[in-house]
């Protein structure tokens, strides 16, 4: 009984940047340590889990030491490495929409706020409006009030004068 050993390719061949084949690499890494070695009863039927074991085992040896600039790529760790990979993606898609959600919420709650801001700087400047307006009516009726006023003054002094005048004429006589 022969053993093939897995199937590489050379890093070059991939076309991923050095930092992408580091992150390959390392979740090649993480999906085989993770693999669930328990398998059903019904799917190895008595066979065991030899098969599996060994071959996943020598993918995550080989996938751990590099192969001088070669990645291992067999059936077994594609496989396991896929459904890593869909996992991976599926927790960044949810972690997307939780915090495009986070986003959405925080914008309404600002906008509302701002809003509330707006329409309490609006109520501030109508009530300032209202003042100057209360200012500017108070003014006129003081000015009114100060006429008035000035011709009750020249009305008193008249009165005032008159008086004398009669004092004068009743002293006289």
């Amino acid at each position: 009984m022969t053993s093939t050993l897995p199937s590489s390719v050379p890093d070059s061949q991939l076309g991923l940047s050095h930092s992408e084949i580091q992150i390959l690499r390392q979740h090649q890494q993480i999906a085989l340590q993770n693999q669930p070695y328990a398998h059903s009863s019904a799917s190895t039927r008595g066979r065991g889990h030899a098969r599996t074991s060994a071959s996943t085992s020598r993918a995550a040896s080989a996938a751990s030491s590099g192969h001088n600039g070669r990645l291992v790529l067999d059936p077994g760790s594609l496989a396991v490495l896929g459904q890593h990979f869909e996992r991976l993606m599926a927790a960044i898609q949810n972690r997307v929409e939780q915090l495009t959600a986070q986003t959405q919420i925080s914008t309404i709650n600002q906008s509302s706020r701002a809003g509330a801001a707006m329409a309490a700087a609006d109520a501030e400047i109508a009530r300032f409006h209202a003042i100057i307006r209360q200012i500017d009516e108070l003014e006129t009726e003081f000015d009114k009030v100060r006429h008035i006023r000035d011709i009750v003054k020249g009305f008193r002094a008249r009165v005032e004068g008159l008086e004398r005048k009669m004092d004068a004429r009743h002293a006289r006589r």
